[in-house]
């Protein structure tokens, strides 16, 4: 992806997009395109102490500058301060290409700087290597490092500093609040400390927006500067990391070449051609991280601000470590989750330093059987699932069965009831203090059809491993009683949830899953009136709307305080995600012809634009309701990421088609 001066003629139009690069153990390096901060997320190293979480904000930014003997100085530094100050640097910003890692070009009159960003895998370690084509004078290119130590959630005021500053020969220690410490070294730079310095009064735009605090200060340890002779070409290497290893033994060019081969390994691996899957191939590789309390891979839930969640990691299995071949990361989180069954259920959090992992999801468990399923019908490794997996899924089919926590349990007429008015079990479910803003407790659609889907995988595998299959017959009673039950003539649809209220006949989008998982609970006639209902009050551009916007719930744009946000979390909010299974059931309804996934390429085919509008490479968390369906949420979400490539590989074969999406 290349980007161009036309992409930043103001500061708030360089802000717009965001870049993510990560180092596989869930820290983190990101700014806007044109490398200002604009919300409290952002940072230059974000680090994960305690892989995947515990994530601290270490190093916000570098102030770049270069000085002349005149006196004249040229800063290429973007930024925005409470005060309404904005420090232009973005104009001498020519170019941004970002393919493997972000690479940004400035010039300034005679001089050339390019500037490339990485983080080293397995390490809380970024690096920022300059290349510095001088002009006609002669020339000092300095480096002011903006510290903080703080958890990447909040924001923090000079008066809550208490740094050190420790000289060891060439590298500069910093410690700070809390046990943190971070280490710098800039090859043939000249450190001079400073005291009690500060960058007061950063501006985050988007934090504003969300009504949550929104300016902060950082720590200036001192400055770093470079002499460069006239016409002189050089590179300079910033590292900074909370490694304990001899930061002088770092090769930085070589860790730059290491991770852009990586990557370039991870698309020859993939094998997909389409243009746009190969970016999101790239994406998925920043959710795919090592868990240190399992010590085993896991899916971090989306970028800035969630870690790992087991329903999330479930529902963008396939997609993230499928679709892009990567067998062993999904046979590891497979064989991961299998251990930790309790209570018949699967963790929808794990644990970290000591804790107990929680199991508040009913939704999660049921989607490990279309997991196992999505691995067999890559993989083949049917052993490895007899051997390893098959009691959990059975010992999770029995807790369906005769009850478990939460009130989870399949009733008589084979269709299985969760909850209560006081907890949220479904990816739908969302509470505001004591406001449950959309209660689904009692039988709801997409937990019955996931629960049908798992009968008749169970099904299948006990015939394959030969078995006794208790679960055909049972899944042929669920089946009819769901269609009896949740079928709403009127609209001609599903009902959402079935509970002592009543029926649920608001329009949503779950009941997509009745029709797009491996086994369908509704067919024929009846799935492409479902099909039909959806398409023309649920689908935009971007994915499904939570709520139909003829209802008079319906909130059509995400955004303002926490309480606001959340009232419209599952209001009428977009989610991308669901677009892939929707996708899927379009594609087998109009029987799988040819045309038919020709067809559904226009439902691929947006997002050509969007990964290069909001998360570079990656695709957000939800979208507005209403027109232009404006992105929000986080700007980089796995199963957004997951669902469009898997539907895009397995549904439409895309590369059939040959069509490459340029961008």
């Amino acid at each position: 992806m290349d980007f161009g001066k036309s992409c930043w003629y103001s500061y708030q139009q360089g802000c717009q997009r965001e870049w993510l690069i990560t180092n596989g153990i869930g820290g983190y390096s990101s700014l806007t395109l044109i490398c200002s901060n604009n919300r409290r997320y952002h940072g230059l190293l974000v680090s994960a102490s305690v892989p995947p979480t515990k994530r601290q904000l270490l190093l916000s930014n570098i102030l770049e500058d270069m000085s002349f003997e005149d006196g004249t100085t040229v800063s290429l530094s973007s930024f925005q301060t409470g005060s309404g100050y904005i420090n232009n640097g973005y104009v001498h910003l020519q170019r941004v290409e970002y393919n493997y890692l972000p690479e940004f070009v400035y010039s300034y009159k005679d001089i050339f700087i390019k500037k490339k960003i990485s983080m080293k895998q397995g390490d809380n370690t970024v690096i920022v290597q300059y290349e510095i084509r001088n002009g006609s004078k002669e020339a000092v290119f300095k480096l002011t490092p903006l510290v903080n130590n703080r958890d990447h959630h909040y924001t923090s005021k000079s008066s809550h500093f208490k740094f050190r500053i420790k000289h060891e020969a060439n590298v500069i220690r910093v410690s700070g609040n809390g046990e943190s410490e971070i280490r710098f070294l800039v090859d043939g730079g000249e450190f001079k400390s400073y005291n009690d310095c500060f960058f007061y009064d950063m501006l985050y735009e988007v934090e504003r927006e969300r009504g949550l605090d929104y300016t902060e200060d950082h720590f200036i340890p001192g400055c770093f500067s470079i002499k460069v002779k006239p016409w002189e070409t050089k590179i300079v290497s910033f590292i900074a990391t909370t490694e304990n290893y001899d930061l002088e033994s770092i090769n930085a060019s070589r860790v730059i070449k290491l991770e852009e081969e990586r990557l370039k390994e991870l698309l020859d691996r993939a094998g997909i051609q389409n243009e746009l899957c190969r970016r999101l191939v790239l994406a998925a590789d920043s959710f795919i991280v090592y868990r240190k309390s399992t010590k085993s891979k896991t899916i971090i839930a989306g970028y800035p601000w969630f870690t790992d969640w087991g329903r999330d990691t479930m529902i963008a299995f396939s997609g993230l470590t499928l679709a892009t071949g990567r067998y062993g990361d999904a046979k590891d989180i497979l064989l991961t989750f299998s251990k930790y069954v309790n209570h018949s259920l699967i963790p929808n959090m794990f644990p970290d330093d000591g804790e107990e992992p929680a199991y508040n999801s009913v939704d999660a468990a049921l989607w490990y059987f279309e997991a196992v399923n999505s691995y067999l019908s890559y993989t083949e490794d049917y052993n490895f699932i007899k051997n390893r997996i098959y009691d959990s899924l059975k010992d999770i089919c029995k807790g369906f069965l005769n009850g478990t926590i939460y009130d989870i349990k399949m009733t008589d007429d084979g269709l299985v009831t969760a909850g209560s008015e006081n907890t949220q079990l479904t990816w739908m479910d969302a509470k505001v203090g004591d406001w449950v803003v959309t209660p689904r407790h009692g039988k709801a659609v997409e937990i019955n059809a996931l629960w049908y889907n798992a009968l008749m995988i169970m099904s299948s595998l006990a015939e394959k491993f030969g078995d006794i299959d208790i679960y055909s017959d049972i899944a042929s009673k669920t089946k009819k009683s769901f269609q009896k039950e949740f079928w709403n003539e009127n609209d001609e649809c599903l009902y959402d949830v079935i509970n002592s209220e009543g029926k649920d006949a608001d329009i949503r989008p779950n009941q997509i899953l009745a029709i797009g998982l491996s086994y369908p609970v509704i067919e024929g006639e009846m799935a492409e009136k479902i099909l039909n209902k959806v398409w023309k009050e649920l689908y935009t551009p971007y994915g499904l709307r939570s709520l139909s916007s003829n209802n008079s719930k319906y909130k059509g744009v995400y955004c303002g305080n926490q309480l606001e946000r959340d009232g419209a979390y599952h209001q009428g909010t977009v989610w991308t995600w669901l677009l892939g299974r929707f996708i899927k059931a379009y594609v087998n309804i109009k029987g799988g012809t040819e045309q038919a996934r020709r067809n559904a390429l226009e439902f691929i085919n947006p997002f050509s634009d969007h990964v290069k509008n909001s998360g570079l490479g990656s695709i957000s968390e939800i979208f507005d309701g209403d027109n232009p369906h404006y992105p929000r949420g986080c700007f980089a979400q796995a199963w957004s990421v997951s669902e469009i490539l898997r539907a895009a590989v397995e549904d439409i074969g895309i590369d059939q088609f040959g069509q490459r999406i340029n961008y």
